[in-house]
């Protein structure tokens, strides 16, 4: 059995450690972040041209089955894979960490409804840990952002006053609670990508009463397959 493991995170990189070697896996990373943690077996690395290109690249590659463990918030990745395994008739399974909750958290549904929050709230000081391709959508908010990301975004995304940290997790709440009261931050703006490794932050939140602006996360591809854990994946695959 051959399976496409779409992957980049960690519950990819641990369903290629618990499927390896009894089944064949070929891990698929979009090769945005330099220097990636590299999941166990076969890697292909970049995208894979659209809907007609992943179509082809299934074909040619004989594969049985897809397994789409991409970050929650790759929309796009994850639309083309439901849609094409969808038209092969290929089993296809998605992988999504459970959000967390919102809790007291002001929810909006993009990065734009994010930034007018900001504004309109008059929000001075703000941690923005949207990733670098959130990062526009703030570009002319009158405010400081202490921006953190992997890379470093594109420089005419950037608002004109900011302060970029560029790190990778996990984070722990001491060290999070520290860098807000350190940059004296009055808001946070963070996407609902759940897990544990950068949770650490909202509790540090709520603990200095820095108010929450949290993107909701979009919509899964109507009809599609999903749990929530690596051993329900593990499983799928199996049977």
């Amino acid at each position: 059995m051959k399976v496409l493991l779409l992957g980049g995170t960690g519950e990819a990189r641990a369903l290629a450690v618990a499927l390896h070697p009894q089944v064949e896996v070929i891990s698929s990373l979009a090769g945005r972040v330099p220097d990636p943690a590299l999941p166990v077996g076969p890697v292909r690395i970049g995208g894979f041209g659209g809907v007609d290109g992943m179509r082809q690249w299934l074909q040619d590659a004989a594969v049985d089955a897809v397994v789409d463990a991409t970050h929650p918030f790759a929309a796009t990745i994850t639309a083309h894979a439901a849609q094409v395994c969808a038209e092969l008739g290929l089993p296809h399974l998605i992988l999504a960490r459970p959000a967390w909750s919102p809790g007291t958290a002001i929810v909006v549904a993009s990065d734009t409804e994010a930034a007018e929050t900001v504004a309109d709230r008059g929000y001075s000081r703000v941690f923005l840990t949207t990733g670098r391709s959130g990062t526009r959508a703030f570009k002319d908010v009158d405010a400081w952002f202490l921006i953190r990301a992997v890379t470093a975004p594109d420089p005419d995304t950037l608002p004109a006053d900011h302060q970029l940290l560029l790190s990778r997790g996990p984070y722990d709440y001491g060290g999070e609670l520290a860098l807000l009261r350190k940059h004296r931050i009055d808001a946070l703006v963070t996407k609902n990508s759940g897990g544990a490794m950068t949770e650490p932050k909202l509790r540090a939140a709520e603990a200095a009463g820095v108010p929450v602006v949290m993107v909701d996360r979009p919509p899964l591809p109507p009809g599609a397959h999903a749990v929530a854990t690596v051993e329900e994946a593990v499983g799928w695959v199996r049977r």
